[in-house]
């Protein structure tokens, strides 16, 4: 007389036990991001409250050739790793732009309206930000040709400061990362902009600047019909 099989378990093995599983949790739970314990976050805070904080250089050394290193093993080459890096600043620009605005006091709180004050107000207000002090000089190009090409000099850009480049790599400038920044900037408040940055520097100031910097800072068609626009009103 045959004996009765016994019921099969979830894994399909009849003698096997069952295996009861624990209830899957709730997708609002299921997460690895963590709250303070008074459910702050930095959302929470106010706009002002980080105006006057500072980061060490140290630190943004650190982040920054830290930031180099990844970009430059996932490129082949120089143009490439600098495109990276004007790529990895160009959301900071956008996002630096309201928040300077916001801080602004309530009289002087509007967008630029023209590419003189926006330049201005790169030179100035986001160089202050970012960098303690504003930048050397703003000039304009003297060429006839290229009349929608401005440019904002720093003589030391922090960016250079800590990173050593190879020789076989001497013609990168790492200040590609500040140029997506200024383009982010340009972008967000409606004066699209291409800019990239150039070590420059004749023998005489290389001696005094070695690592001197320009912005070059392009403007498209359309920025300039509106300028021209403008000036006729």
């Amino acid at each position: 007389m045959s004996q009765p099989r016994p019921p099969n378990g979830p894994s399909g093995a009849g003698t096997n036990p069952s295996v009861v599983l624990p209830k899957e949790t709730s997708s609002s739970h299921n997460t690895t991001l963590r709250y303070p314990s008074n459910g702050k976050t930095i959302y929470h805070r106010h706009l002002s409250r980080s105006k006057t904080a500072e980061l060490s250089q140290a630190s943004f050394a650190y982040l920054f050739s830290e930031m180099v290193t990844y970009a430059q093993r996932r490129v082949t080459g120089i143009q490439d790793l600098e495109k990276r890096l004007n790529t990895q600043g160009h959301p900071l620009g956008l996002k630096l732009l309201d928040l300077l605005l916001i801080r602004e006091p309530p009289r002087s709180q509007s967008r630029p309206l023209n590419i003189i004050t926006l330049l201005h107000f790169i030179k100035i207000n986001l160089w202050q930000h970012l960098f303690g002090r504003q930048a050397d000089r703003l000039e304009k190009s003297s060429d006839p040709n290229a009349l929608d090409e401005y440019m904002i000099i720093d003589n030391e850009p922090l960016v250079n400061a800590y990173v050593s480049v190879p020789k076989e790599m001497s013609q990168l400038n790492c200040a590609a990362f500040v140029a997506g920044i200024i383009e982010g900037v340009c972008d967000g408040a409606v004066f699209p902009a291409k800019v990239t940055a150039h070590s420059v520097g004749s023998k005489e100031e290389g001696e005094m600047w070695p690592g001197r910097t320009v912005f070059l800072v392009k403007f498209q068609d359309e920025v300039l019909e509106r300028e021209a626009l403008i000036g006729k009103g």
